[in-house]
């Protein structure tokens, strides 16, 4: 019996780890290989890892885990999760041995289903991308392409309109632009194309083009796409945690699921009343830290008797 089993060995679950070693808890993690962000080459807009490789980034932190006897790291995938009340979690491997433990933390994260284009998936997270705080900066200068309509996209061309003189909106068929938008994409010298995008060009994995089914194509070293997202495990819905309507697990602002005991962390969780989804590796690891902290407490009020910290307030309830 561990006293945490963390699903998911990215950065909402290493971090969970490192501050749970730290705390002499008996943690296991499980990780069944690599995250949402490994086809990029880099890590931007963490402090301290600033152009990290997210495969470095992960075998760095696998090194400073060893540090602490407390934890394990197995590689395997979490197949399926039960609540057992008062007896804790099981968690069975694919392989079919189960672990079992006193709380549950997933981390288990999301996995991008992009825009079915043609050429569009081999170039994603390197020349093809979707954060401009995450990829911004390193399209200064370039040839920026935005693909899609709506207030959201033309939001991120003007803010793209500050990296670069040459932004286009490529709309993938015929633009409502709503205003100010309208106003505001001119003002900008955001450029727009209305005809359906049939595939992209590219290098390697550098792209160099846009094809459309009618018209000239467009030369262009940047893309950013806005795919949908789904949960990459099971779990949280095998435990009857409360999901919103966007596919995210519904968290409170302390990392609590509905469910008793069960915690999640990273992108694949949000506060319902939070205004968006926001998705970033710092944002990450310090939720992963911010739910070791909270078991740490709770099983610390379990052993010893005492008050709960958090009395009274249970937003599920």
């Amino acid at each position: 019996m561990f006293d945490v089993i963390v699903v998911g060995g990215g950065v909402a679950g290493s971090s969970a780890a490192l501050s749970l070693g730290r705390t002499h808890h008996s943690t296991l993690v499980l990780d069944d290989g690599p995250g949402r962000n490994a086809p990029a080459r880099e890590i931007h807009n963490f402090f301290g890892h600033d152009g990290t490789s997210p495969a470095g980034l992960r075998r760095r932190s696998a090194e400073q885990l060893a540090r602490y006897p407390g934890v394990r790291l197995q590689a395997a995938t979490a197949a399926r999760a039960e609540n057992h009340g008062a007896d804790g979690f099981a968690v069975t491997l694919a392989s079919g041995r189960v672990h079992r433990a006193r709380r549950l933390l997933l981390a288990t994260g999301l996995v991008d289903e992009l825009p079915a284009i043609e050429g569009l998936e081999p170039l994603w997270g390197r020349s093809v991308v979707h954060c401009p705080y995450c990829f911004g900066y390193e399209s200064t200068g370039a040839a920026i392409a935005v693909l899609g309509a709506g207030p959201e996209r033309m939001r991120l061309a003007l803010q793209l309109s500050a990296f670069s003189e040459d932004v286009v909106l490529c709309t993938n068929g015929p633009a409502e632009l709503e205003q100010p938008y309208g106003a505001a994409l001119e003002k900008a010298g955001v450029l727009i194309r209305e005809e359906e995008v049939a595939r992209l060009v590219a290098d390697g994995d550098q792209l160099r083009g846009i094809e459309f089914r009618e018209g000239p194509p467009l030369a262009r070293t940047t893309m950013f796409v806005k795919g949908s997202q789904r949960q990459r495990s099971p779990l949280a819905a095998q435990l009857g945690c409360r999901i919103l309507g966007d596919g995210s697990v519904a968290v409170d602002e302390l990392a609590r699921t509905s469910v008793a005991g069960v915690l999640a962390a990273g992108d694949m969780a949000r506060r319902p009343d939070a205004a968006v989804a926001i998705s970033s590796v710092v944002m990450s690891a310090a939720a992963g830290s911010l739910a070791a902290g909270v078991i740490d407490v709770d099983l610390l009020q379990e052993d010893f008797g005492l008050p709960d910290r958090w009395a009274g307030y249970r937003p599920w309830e």
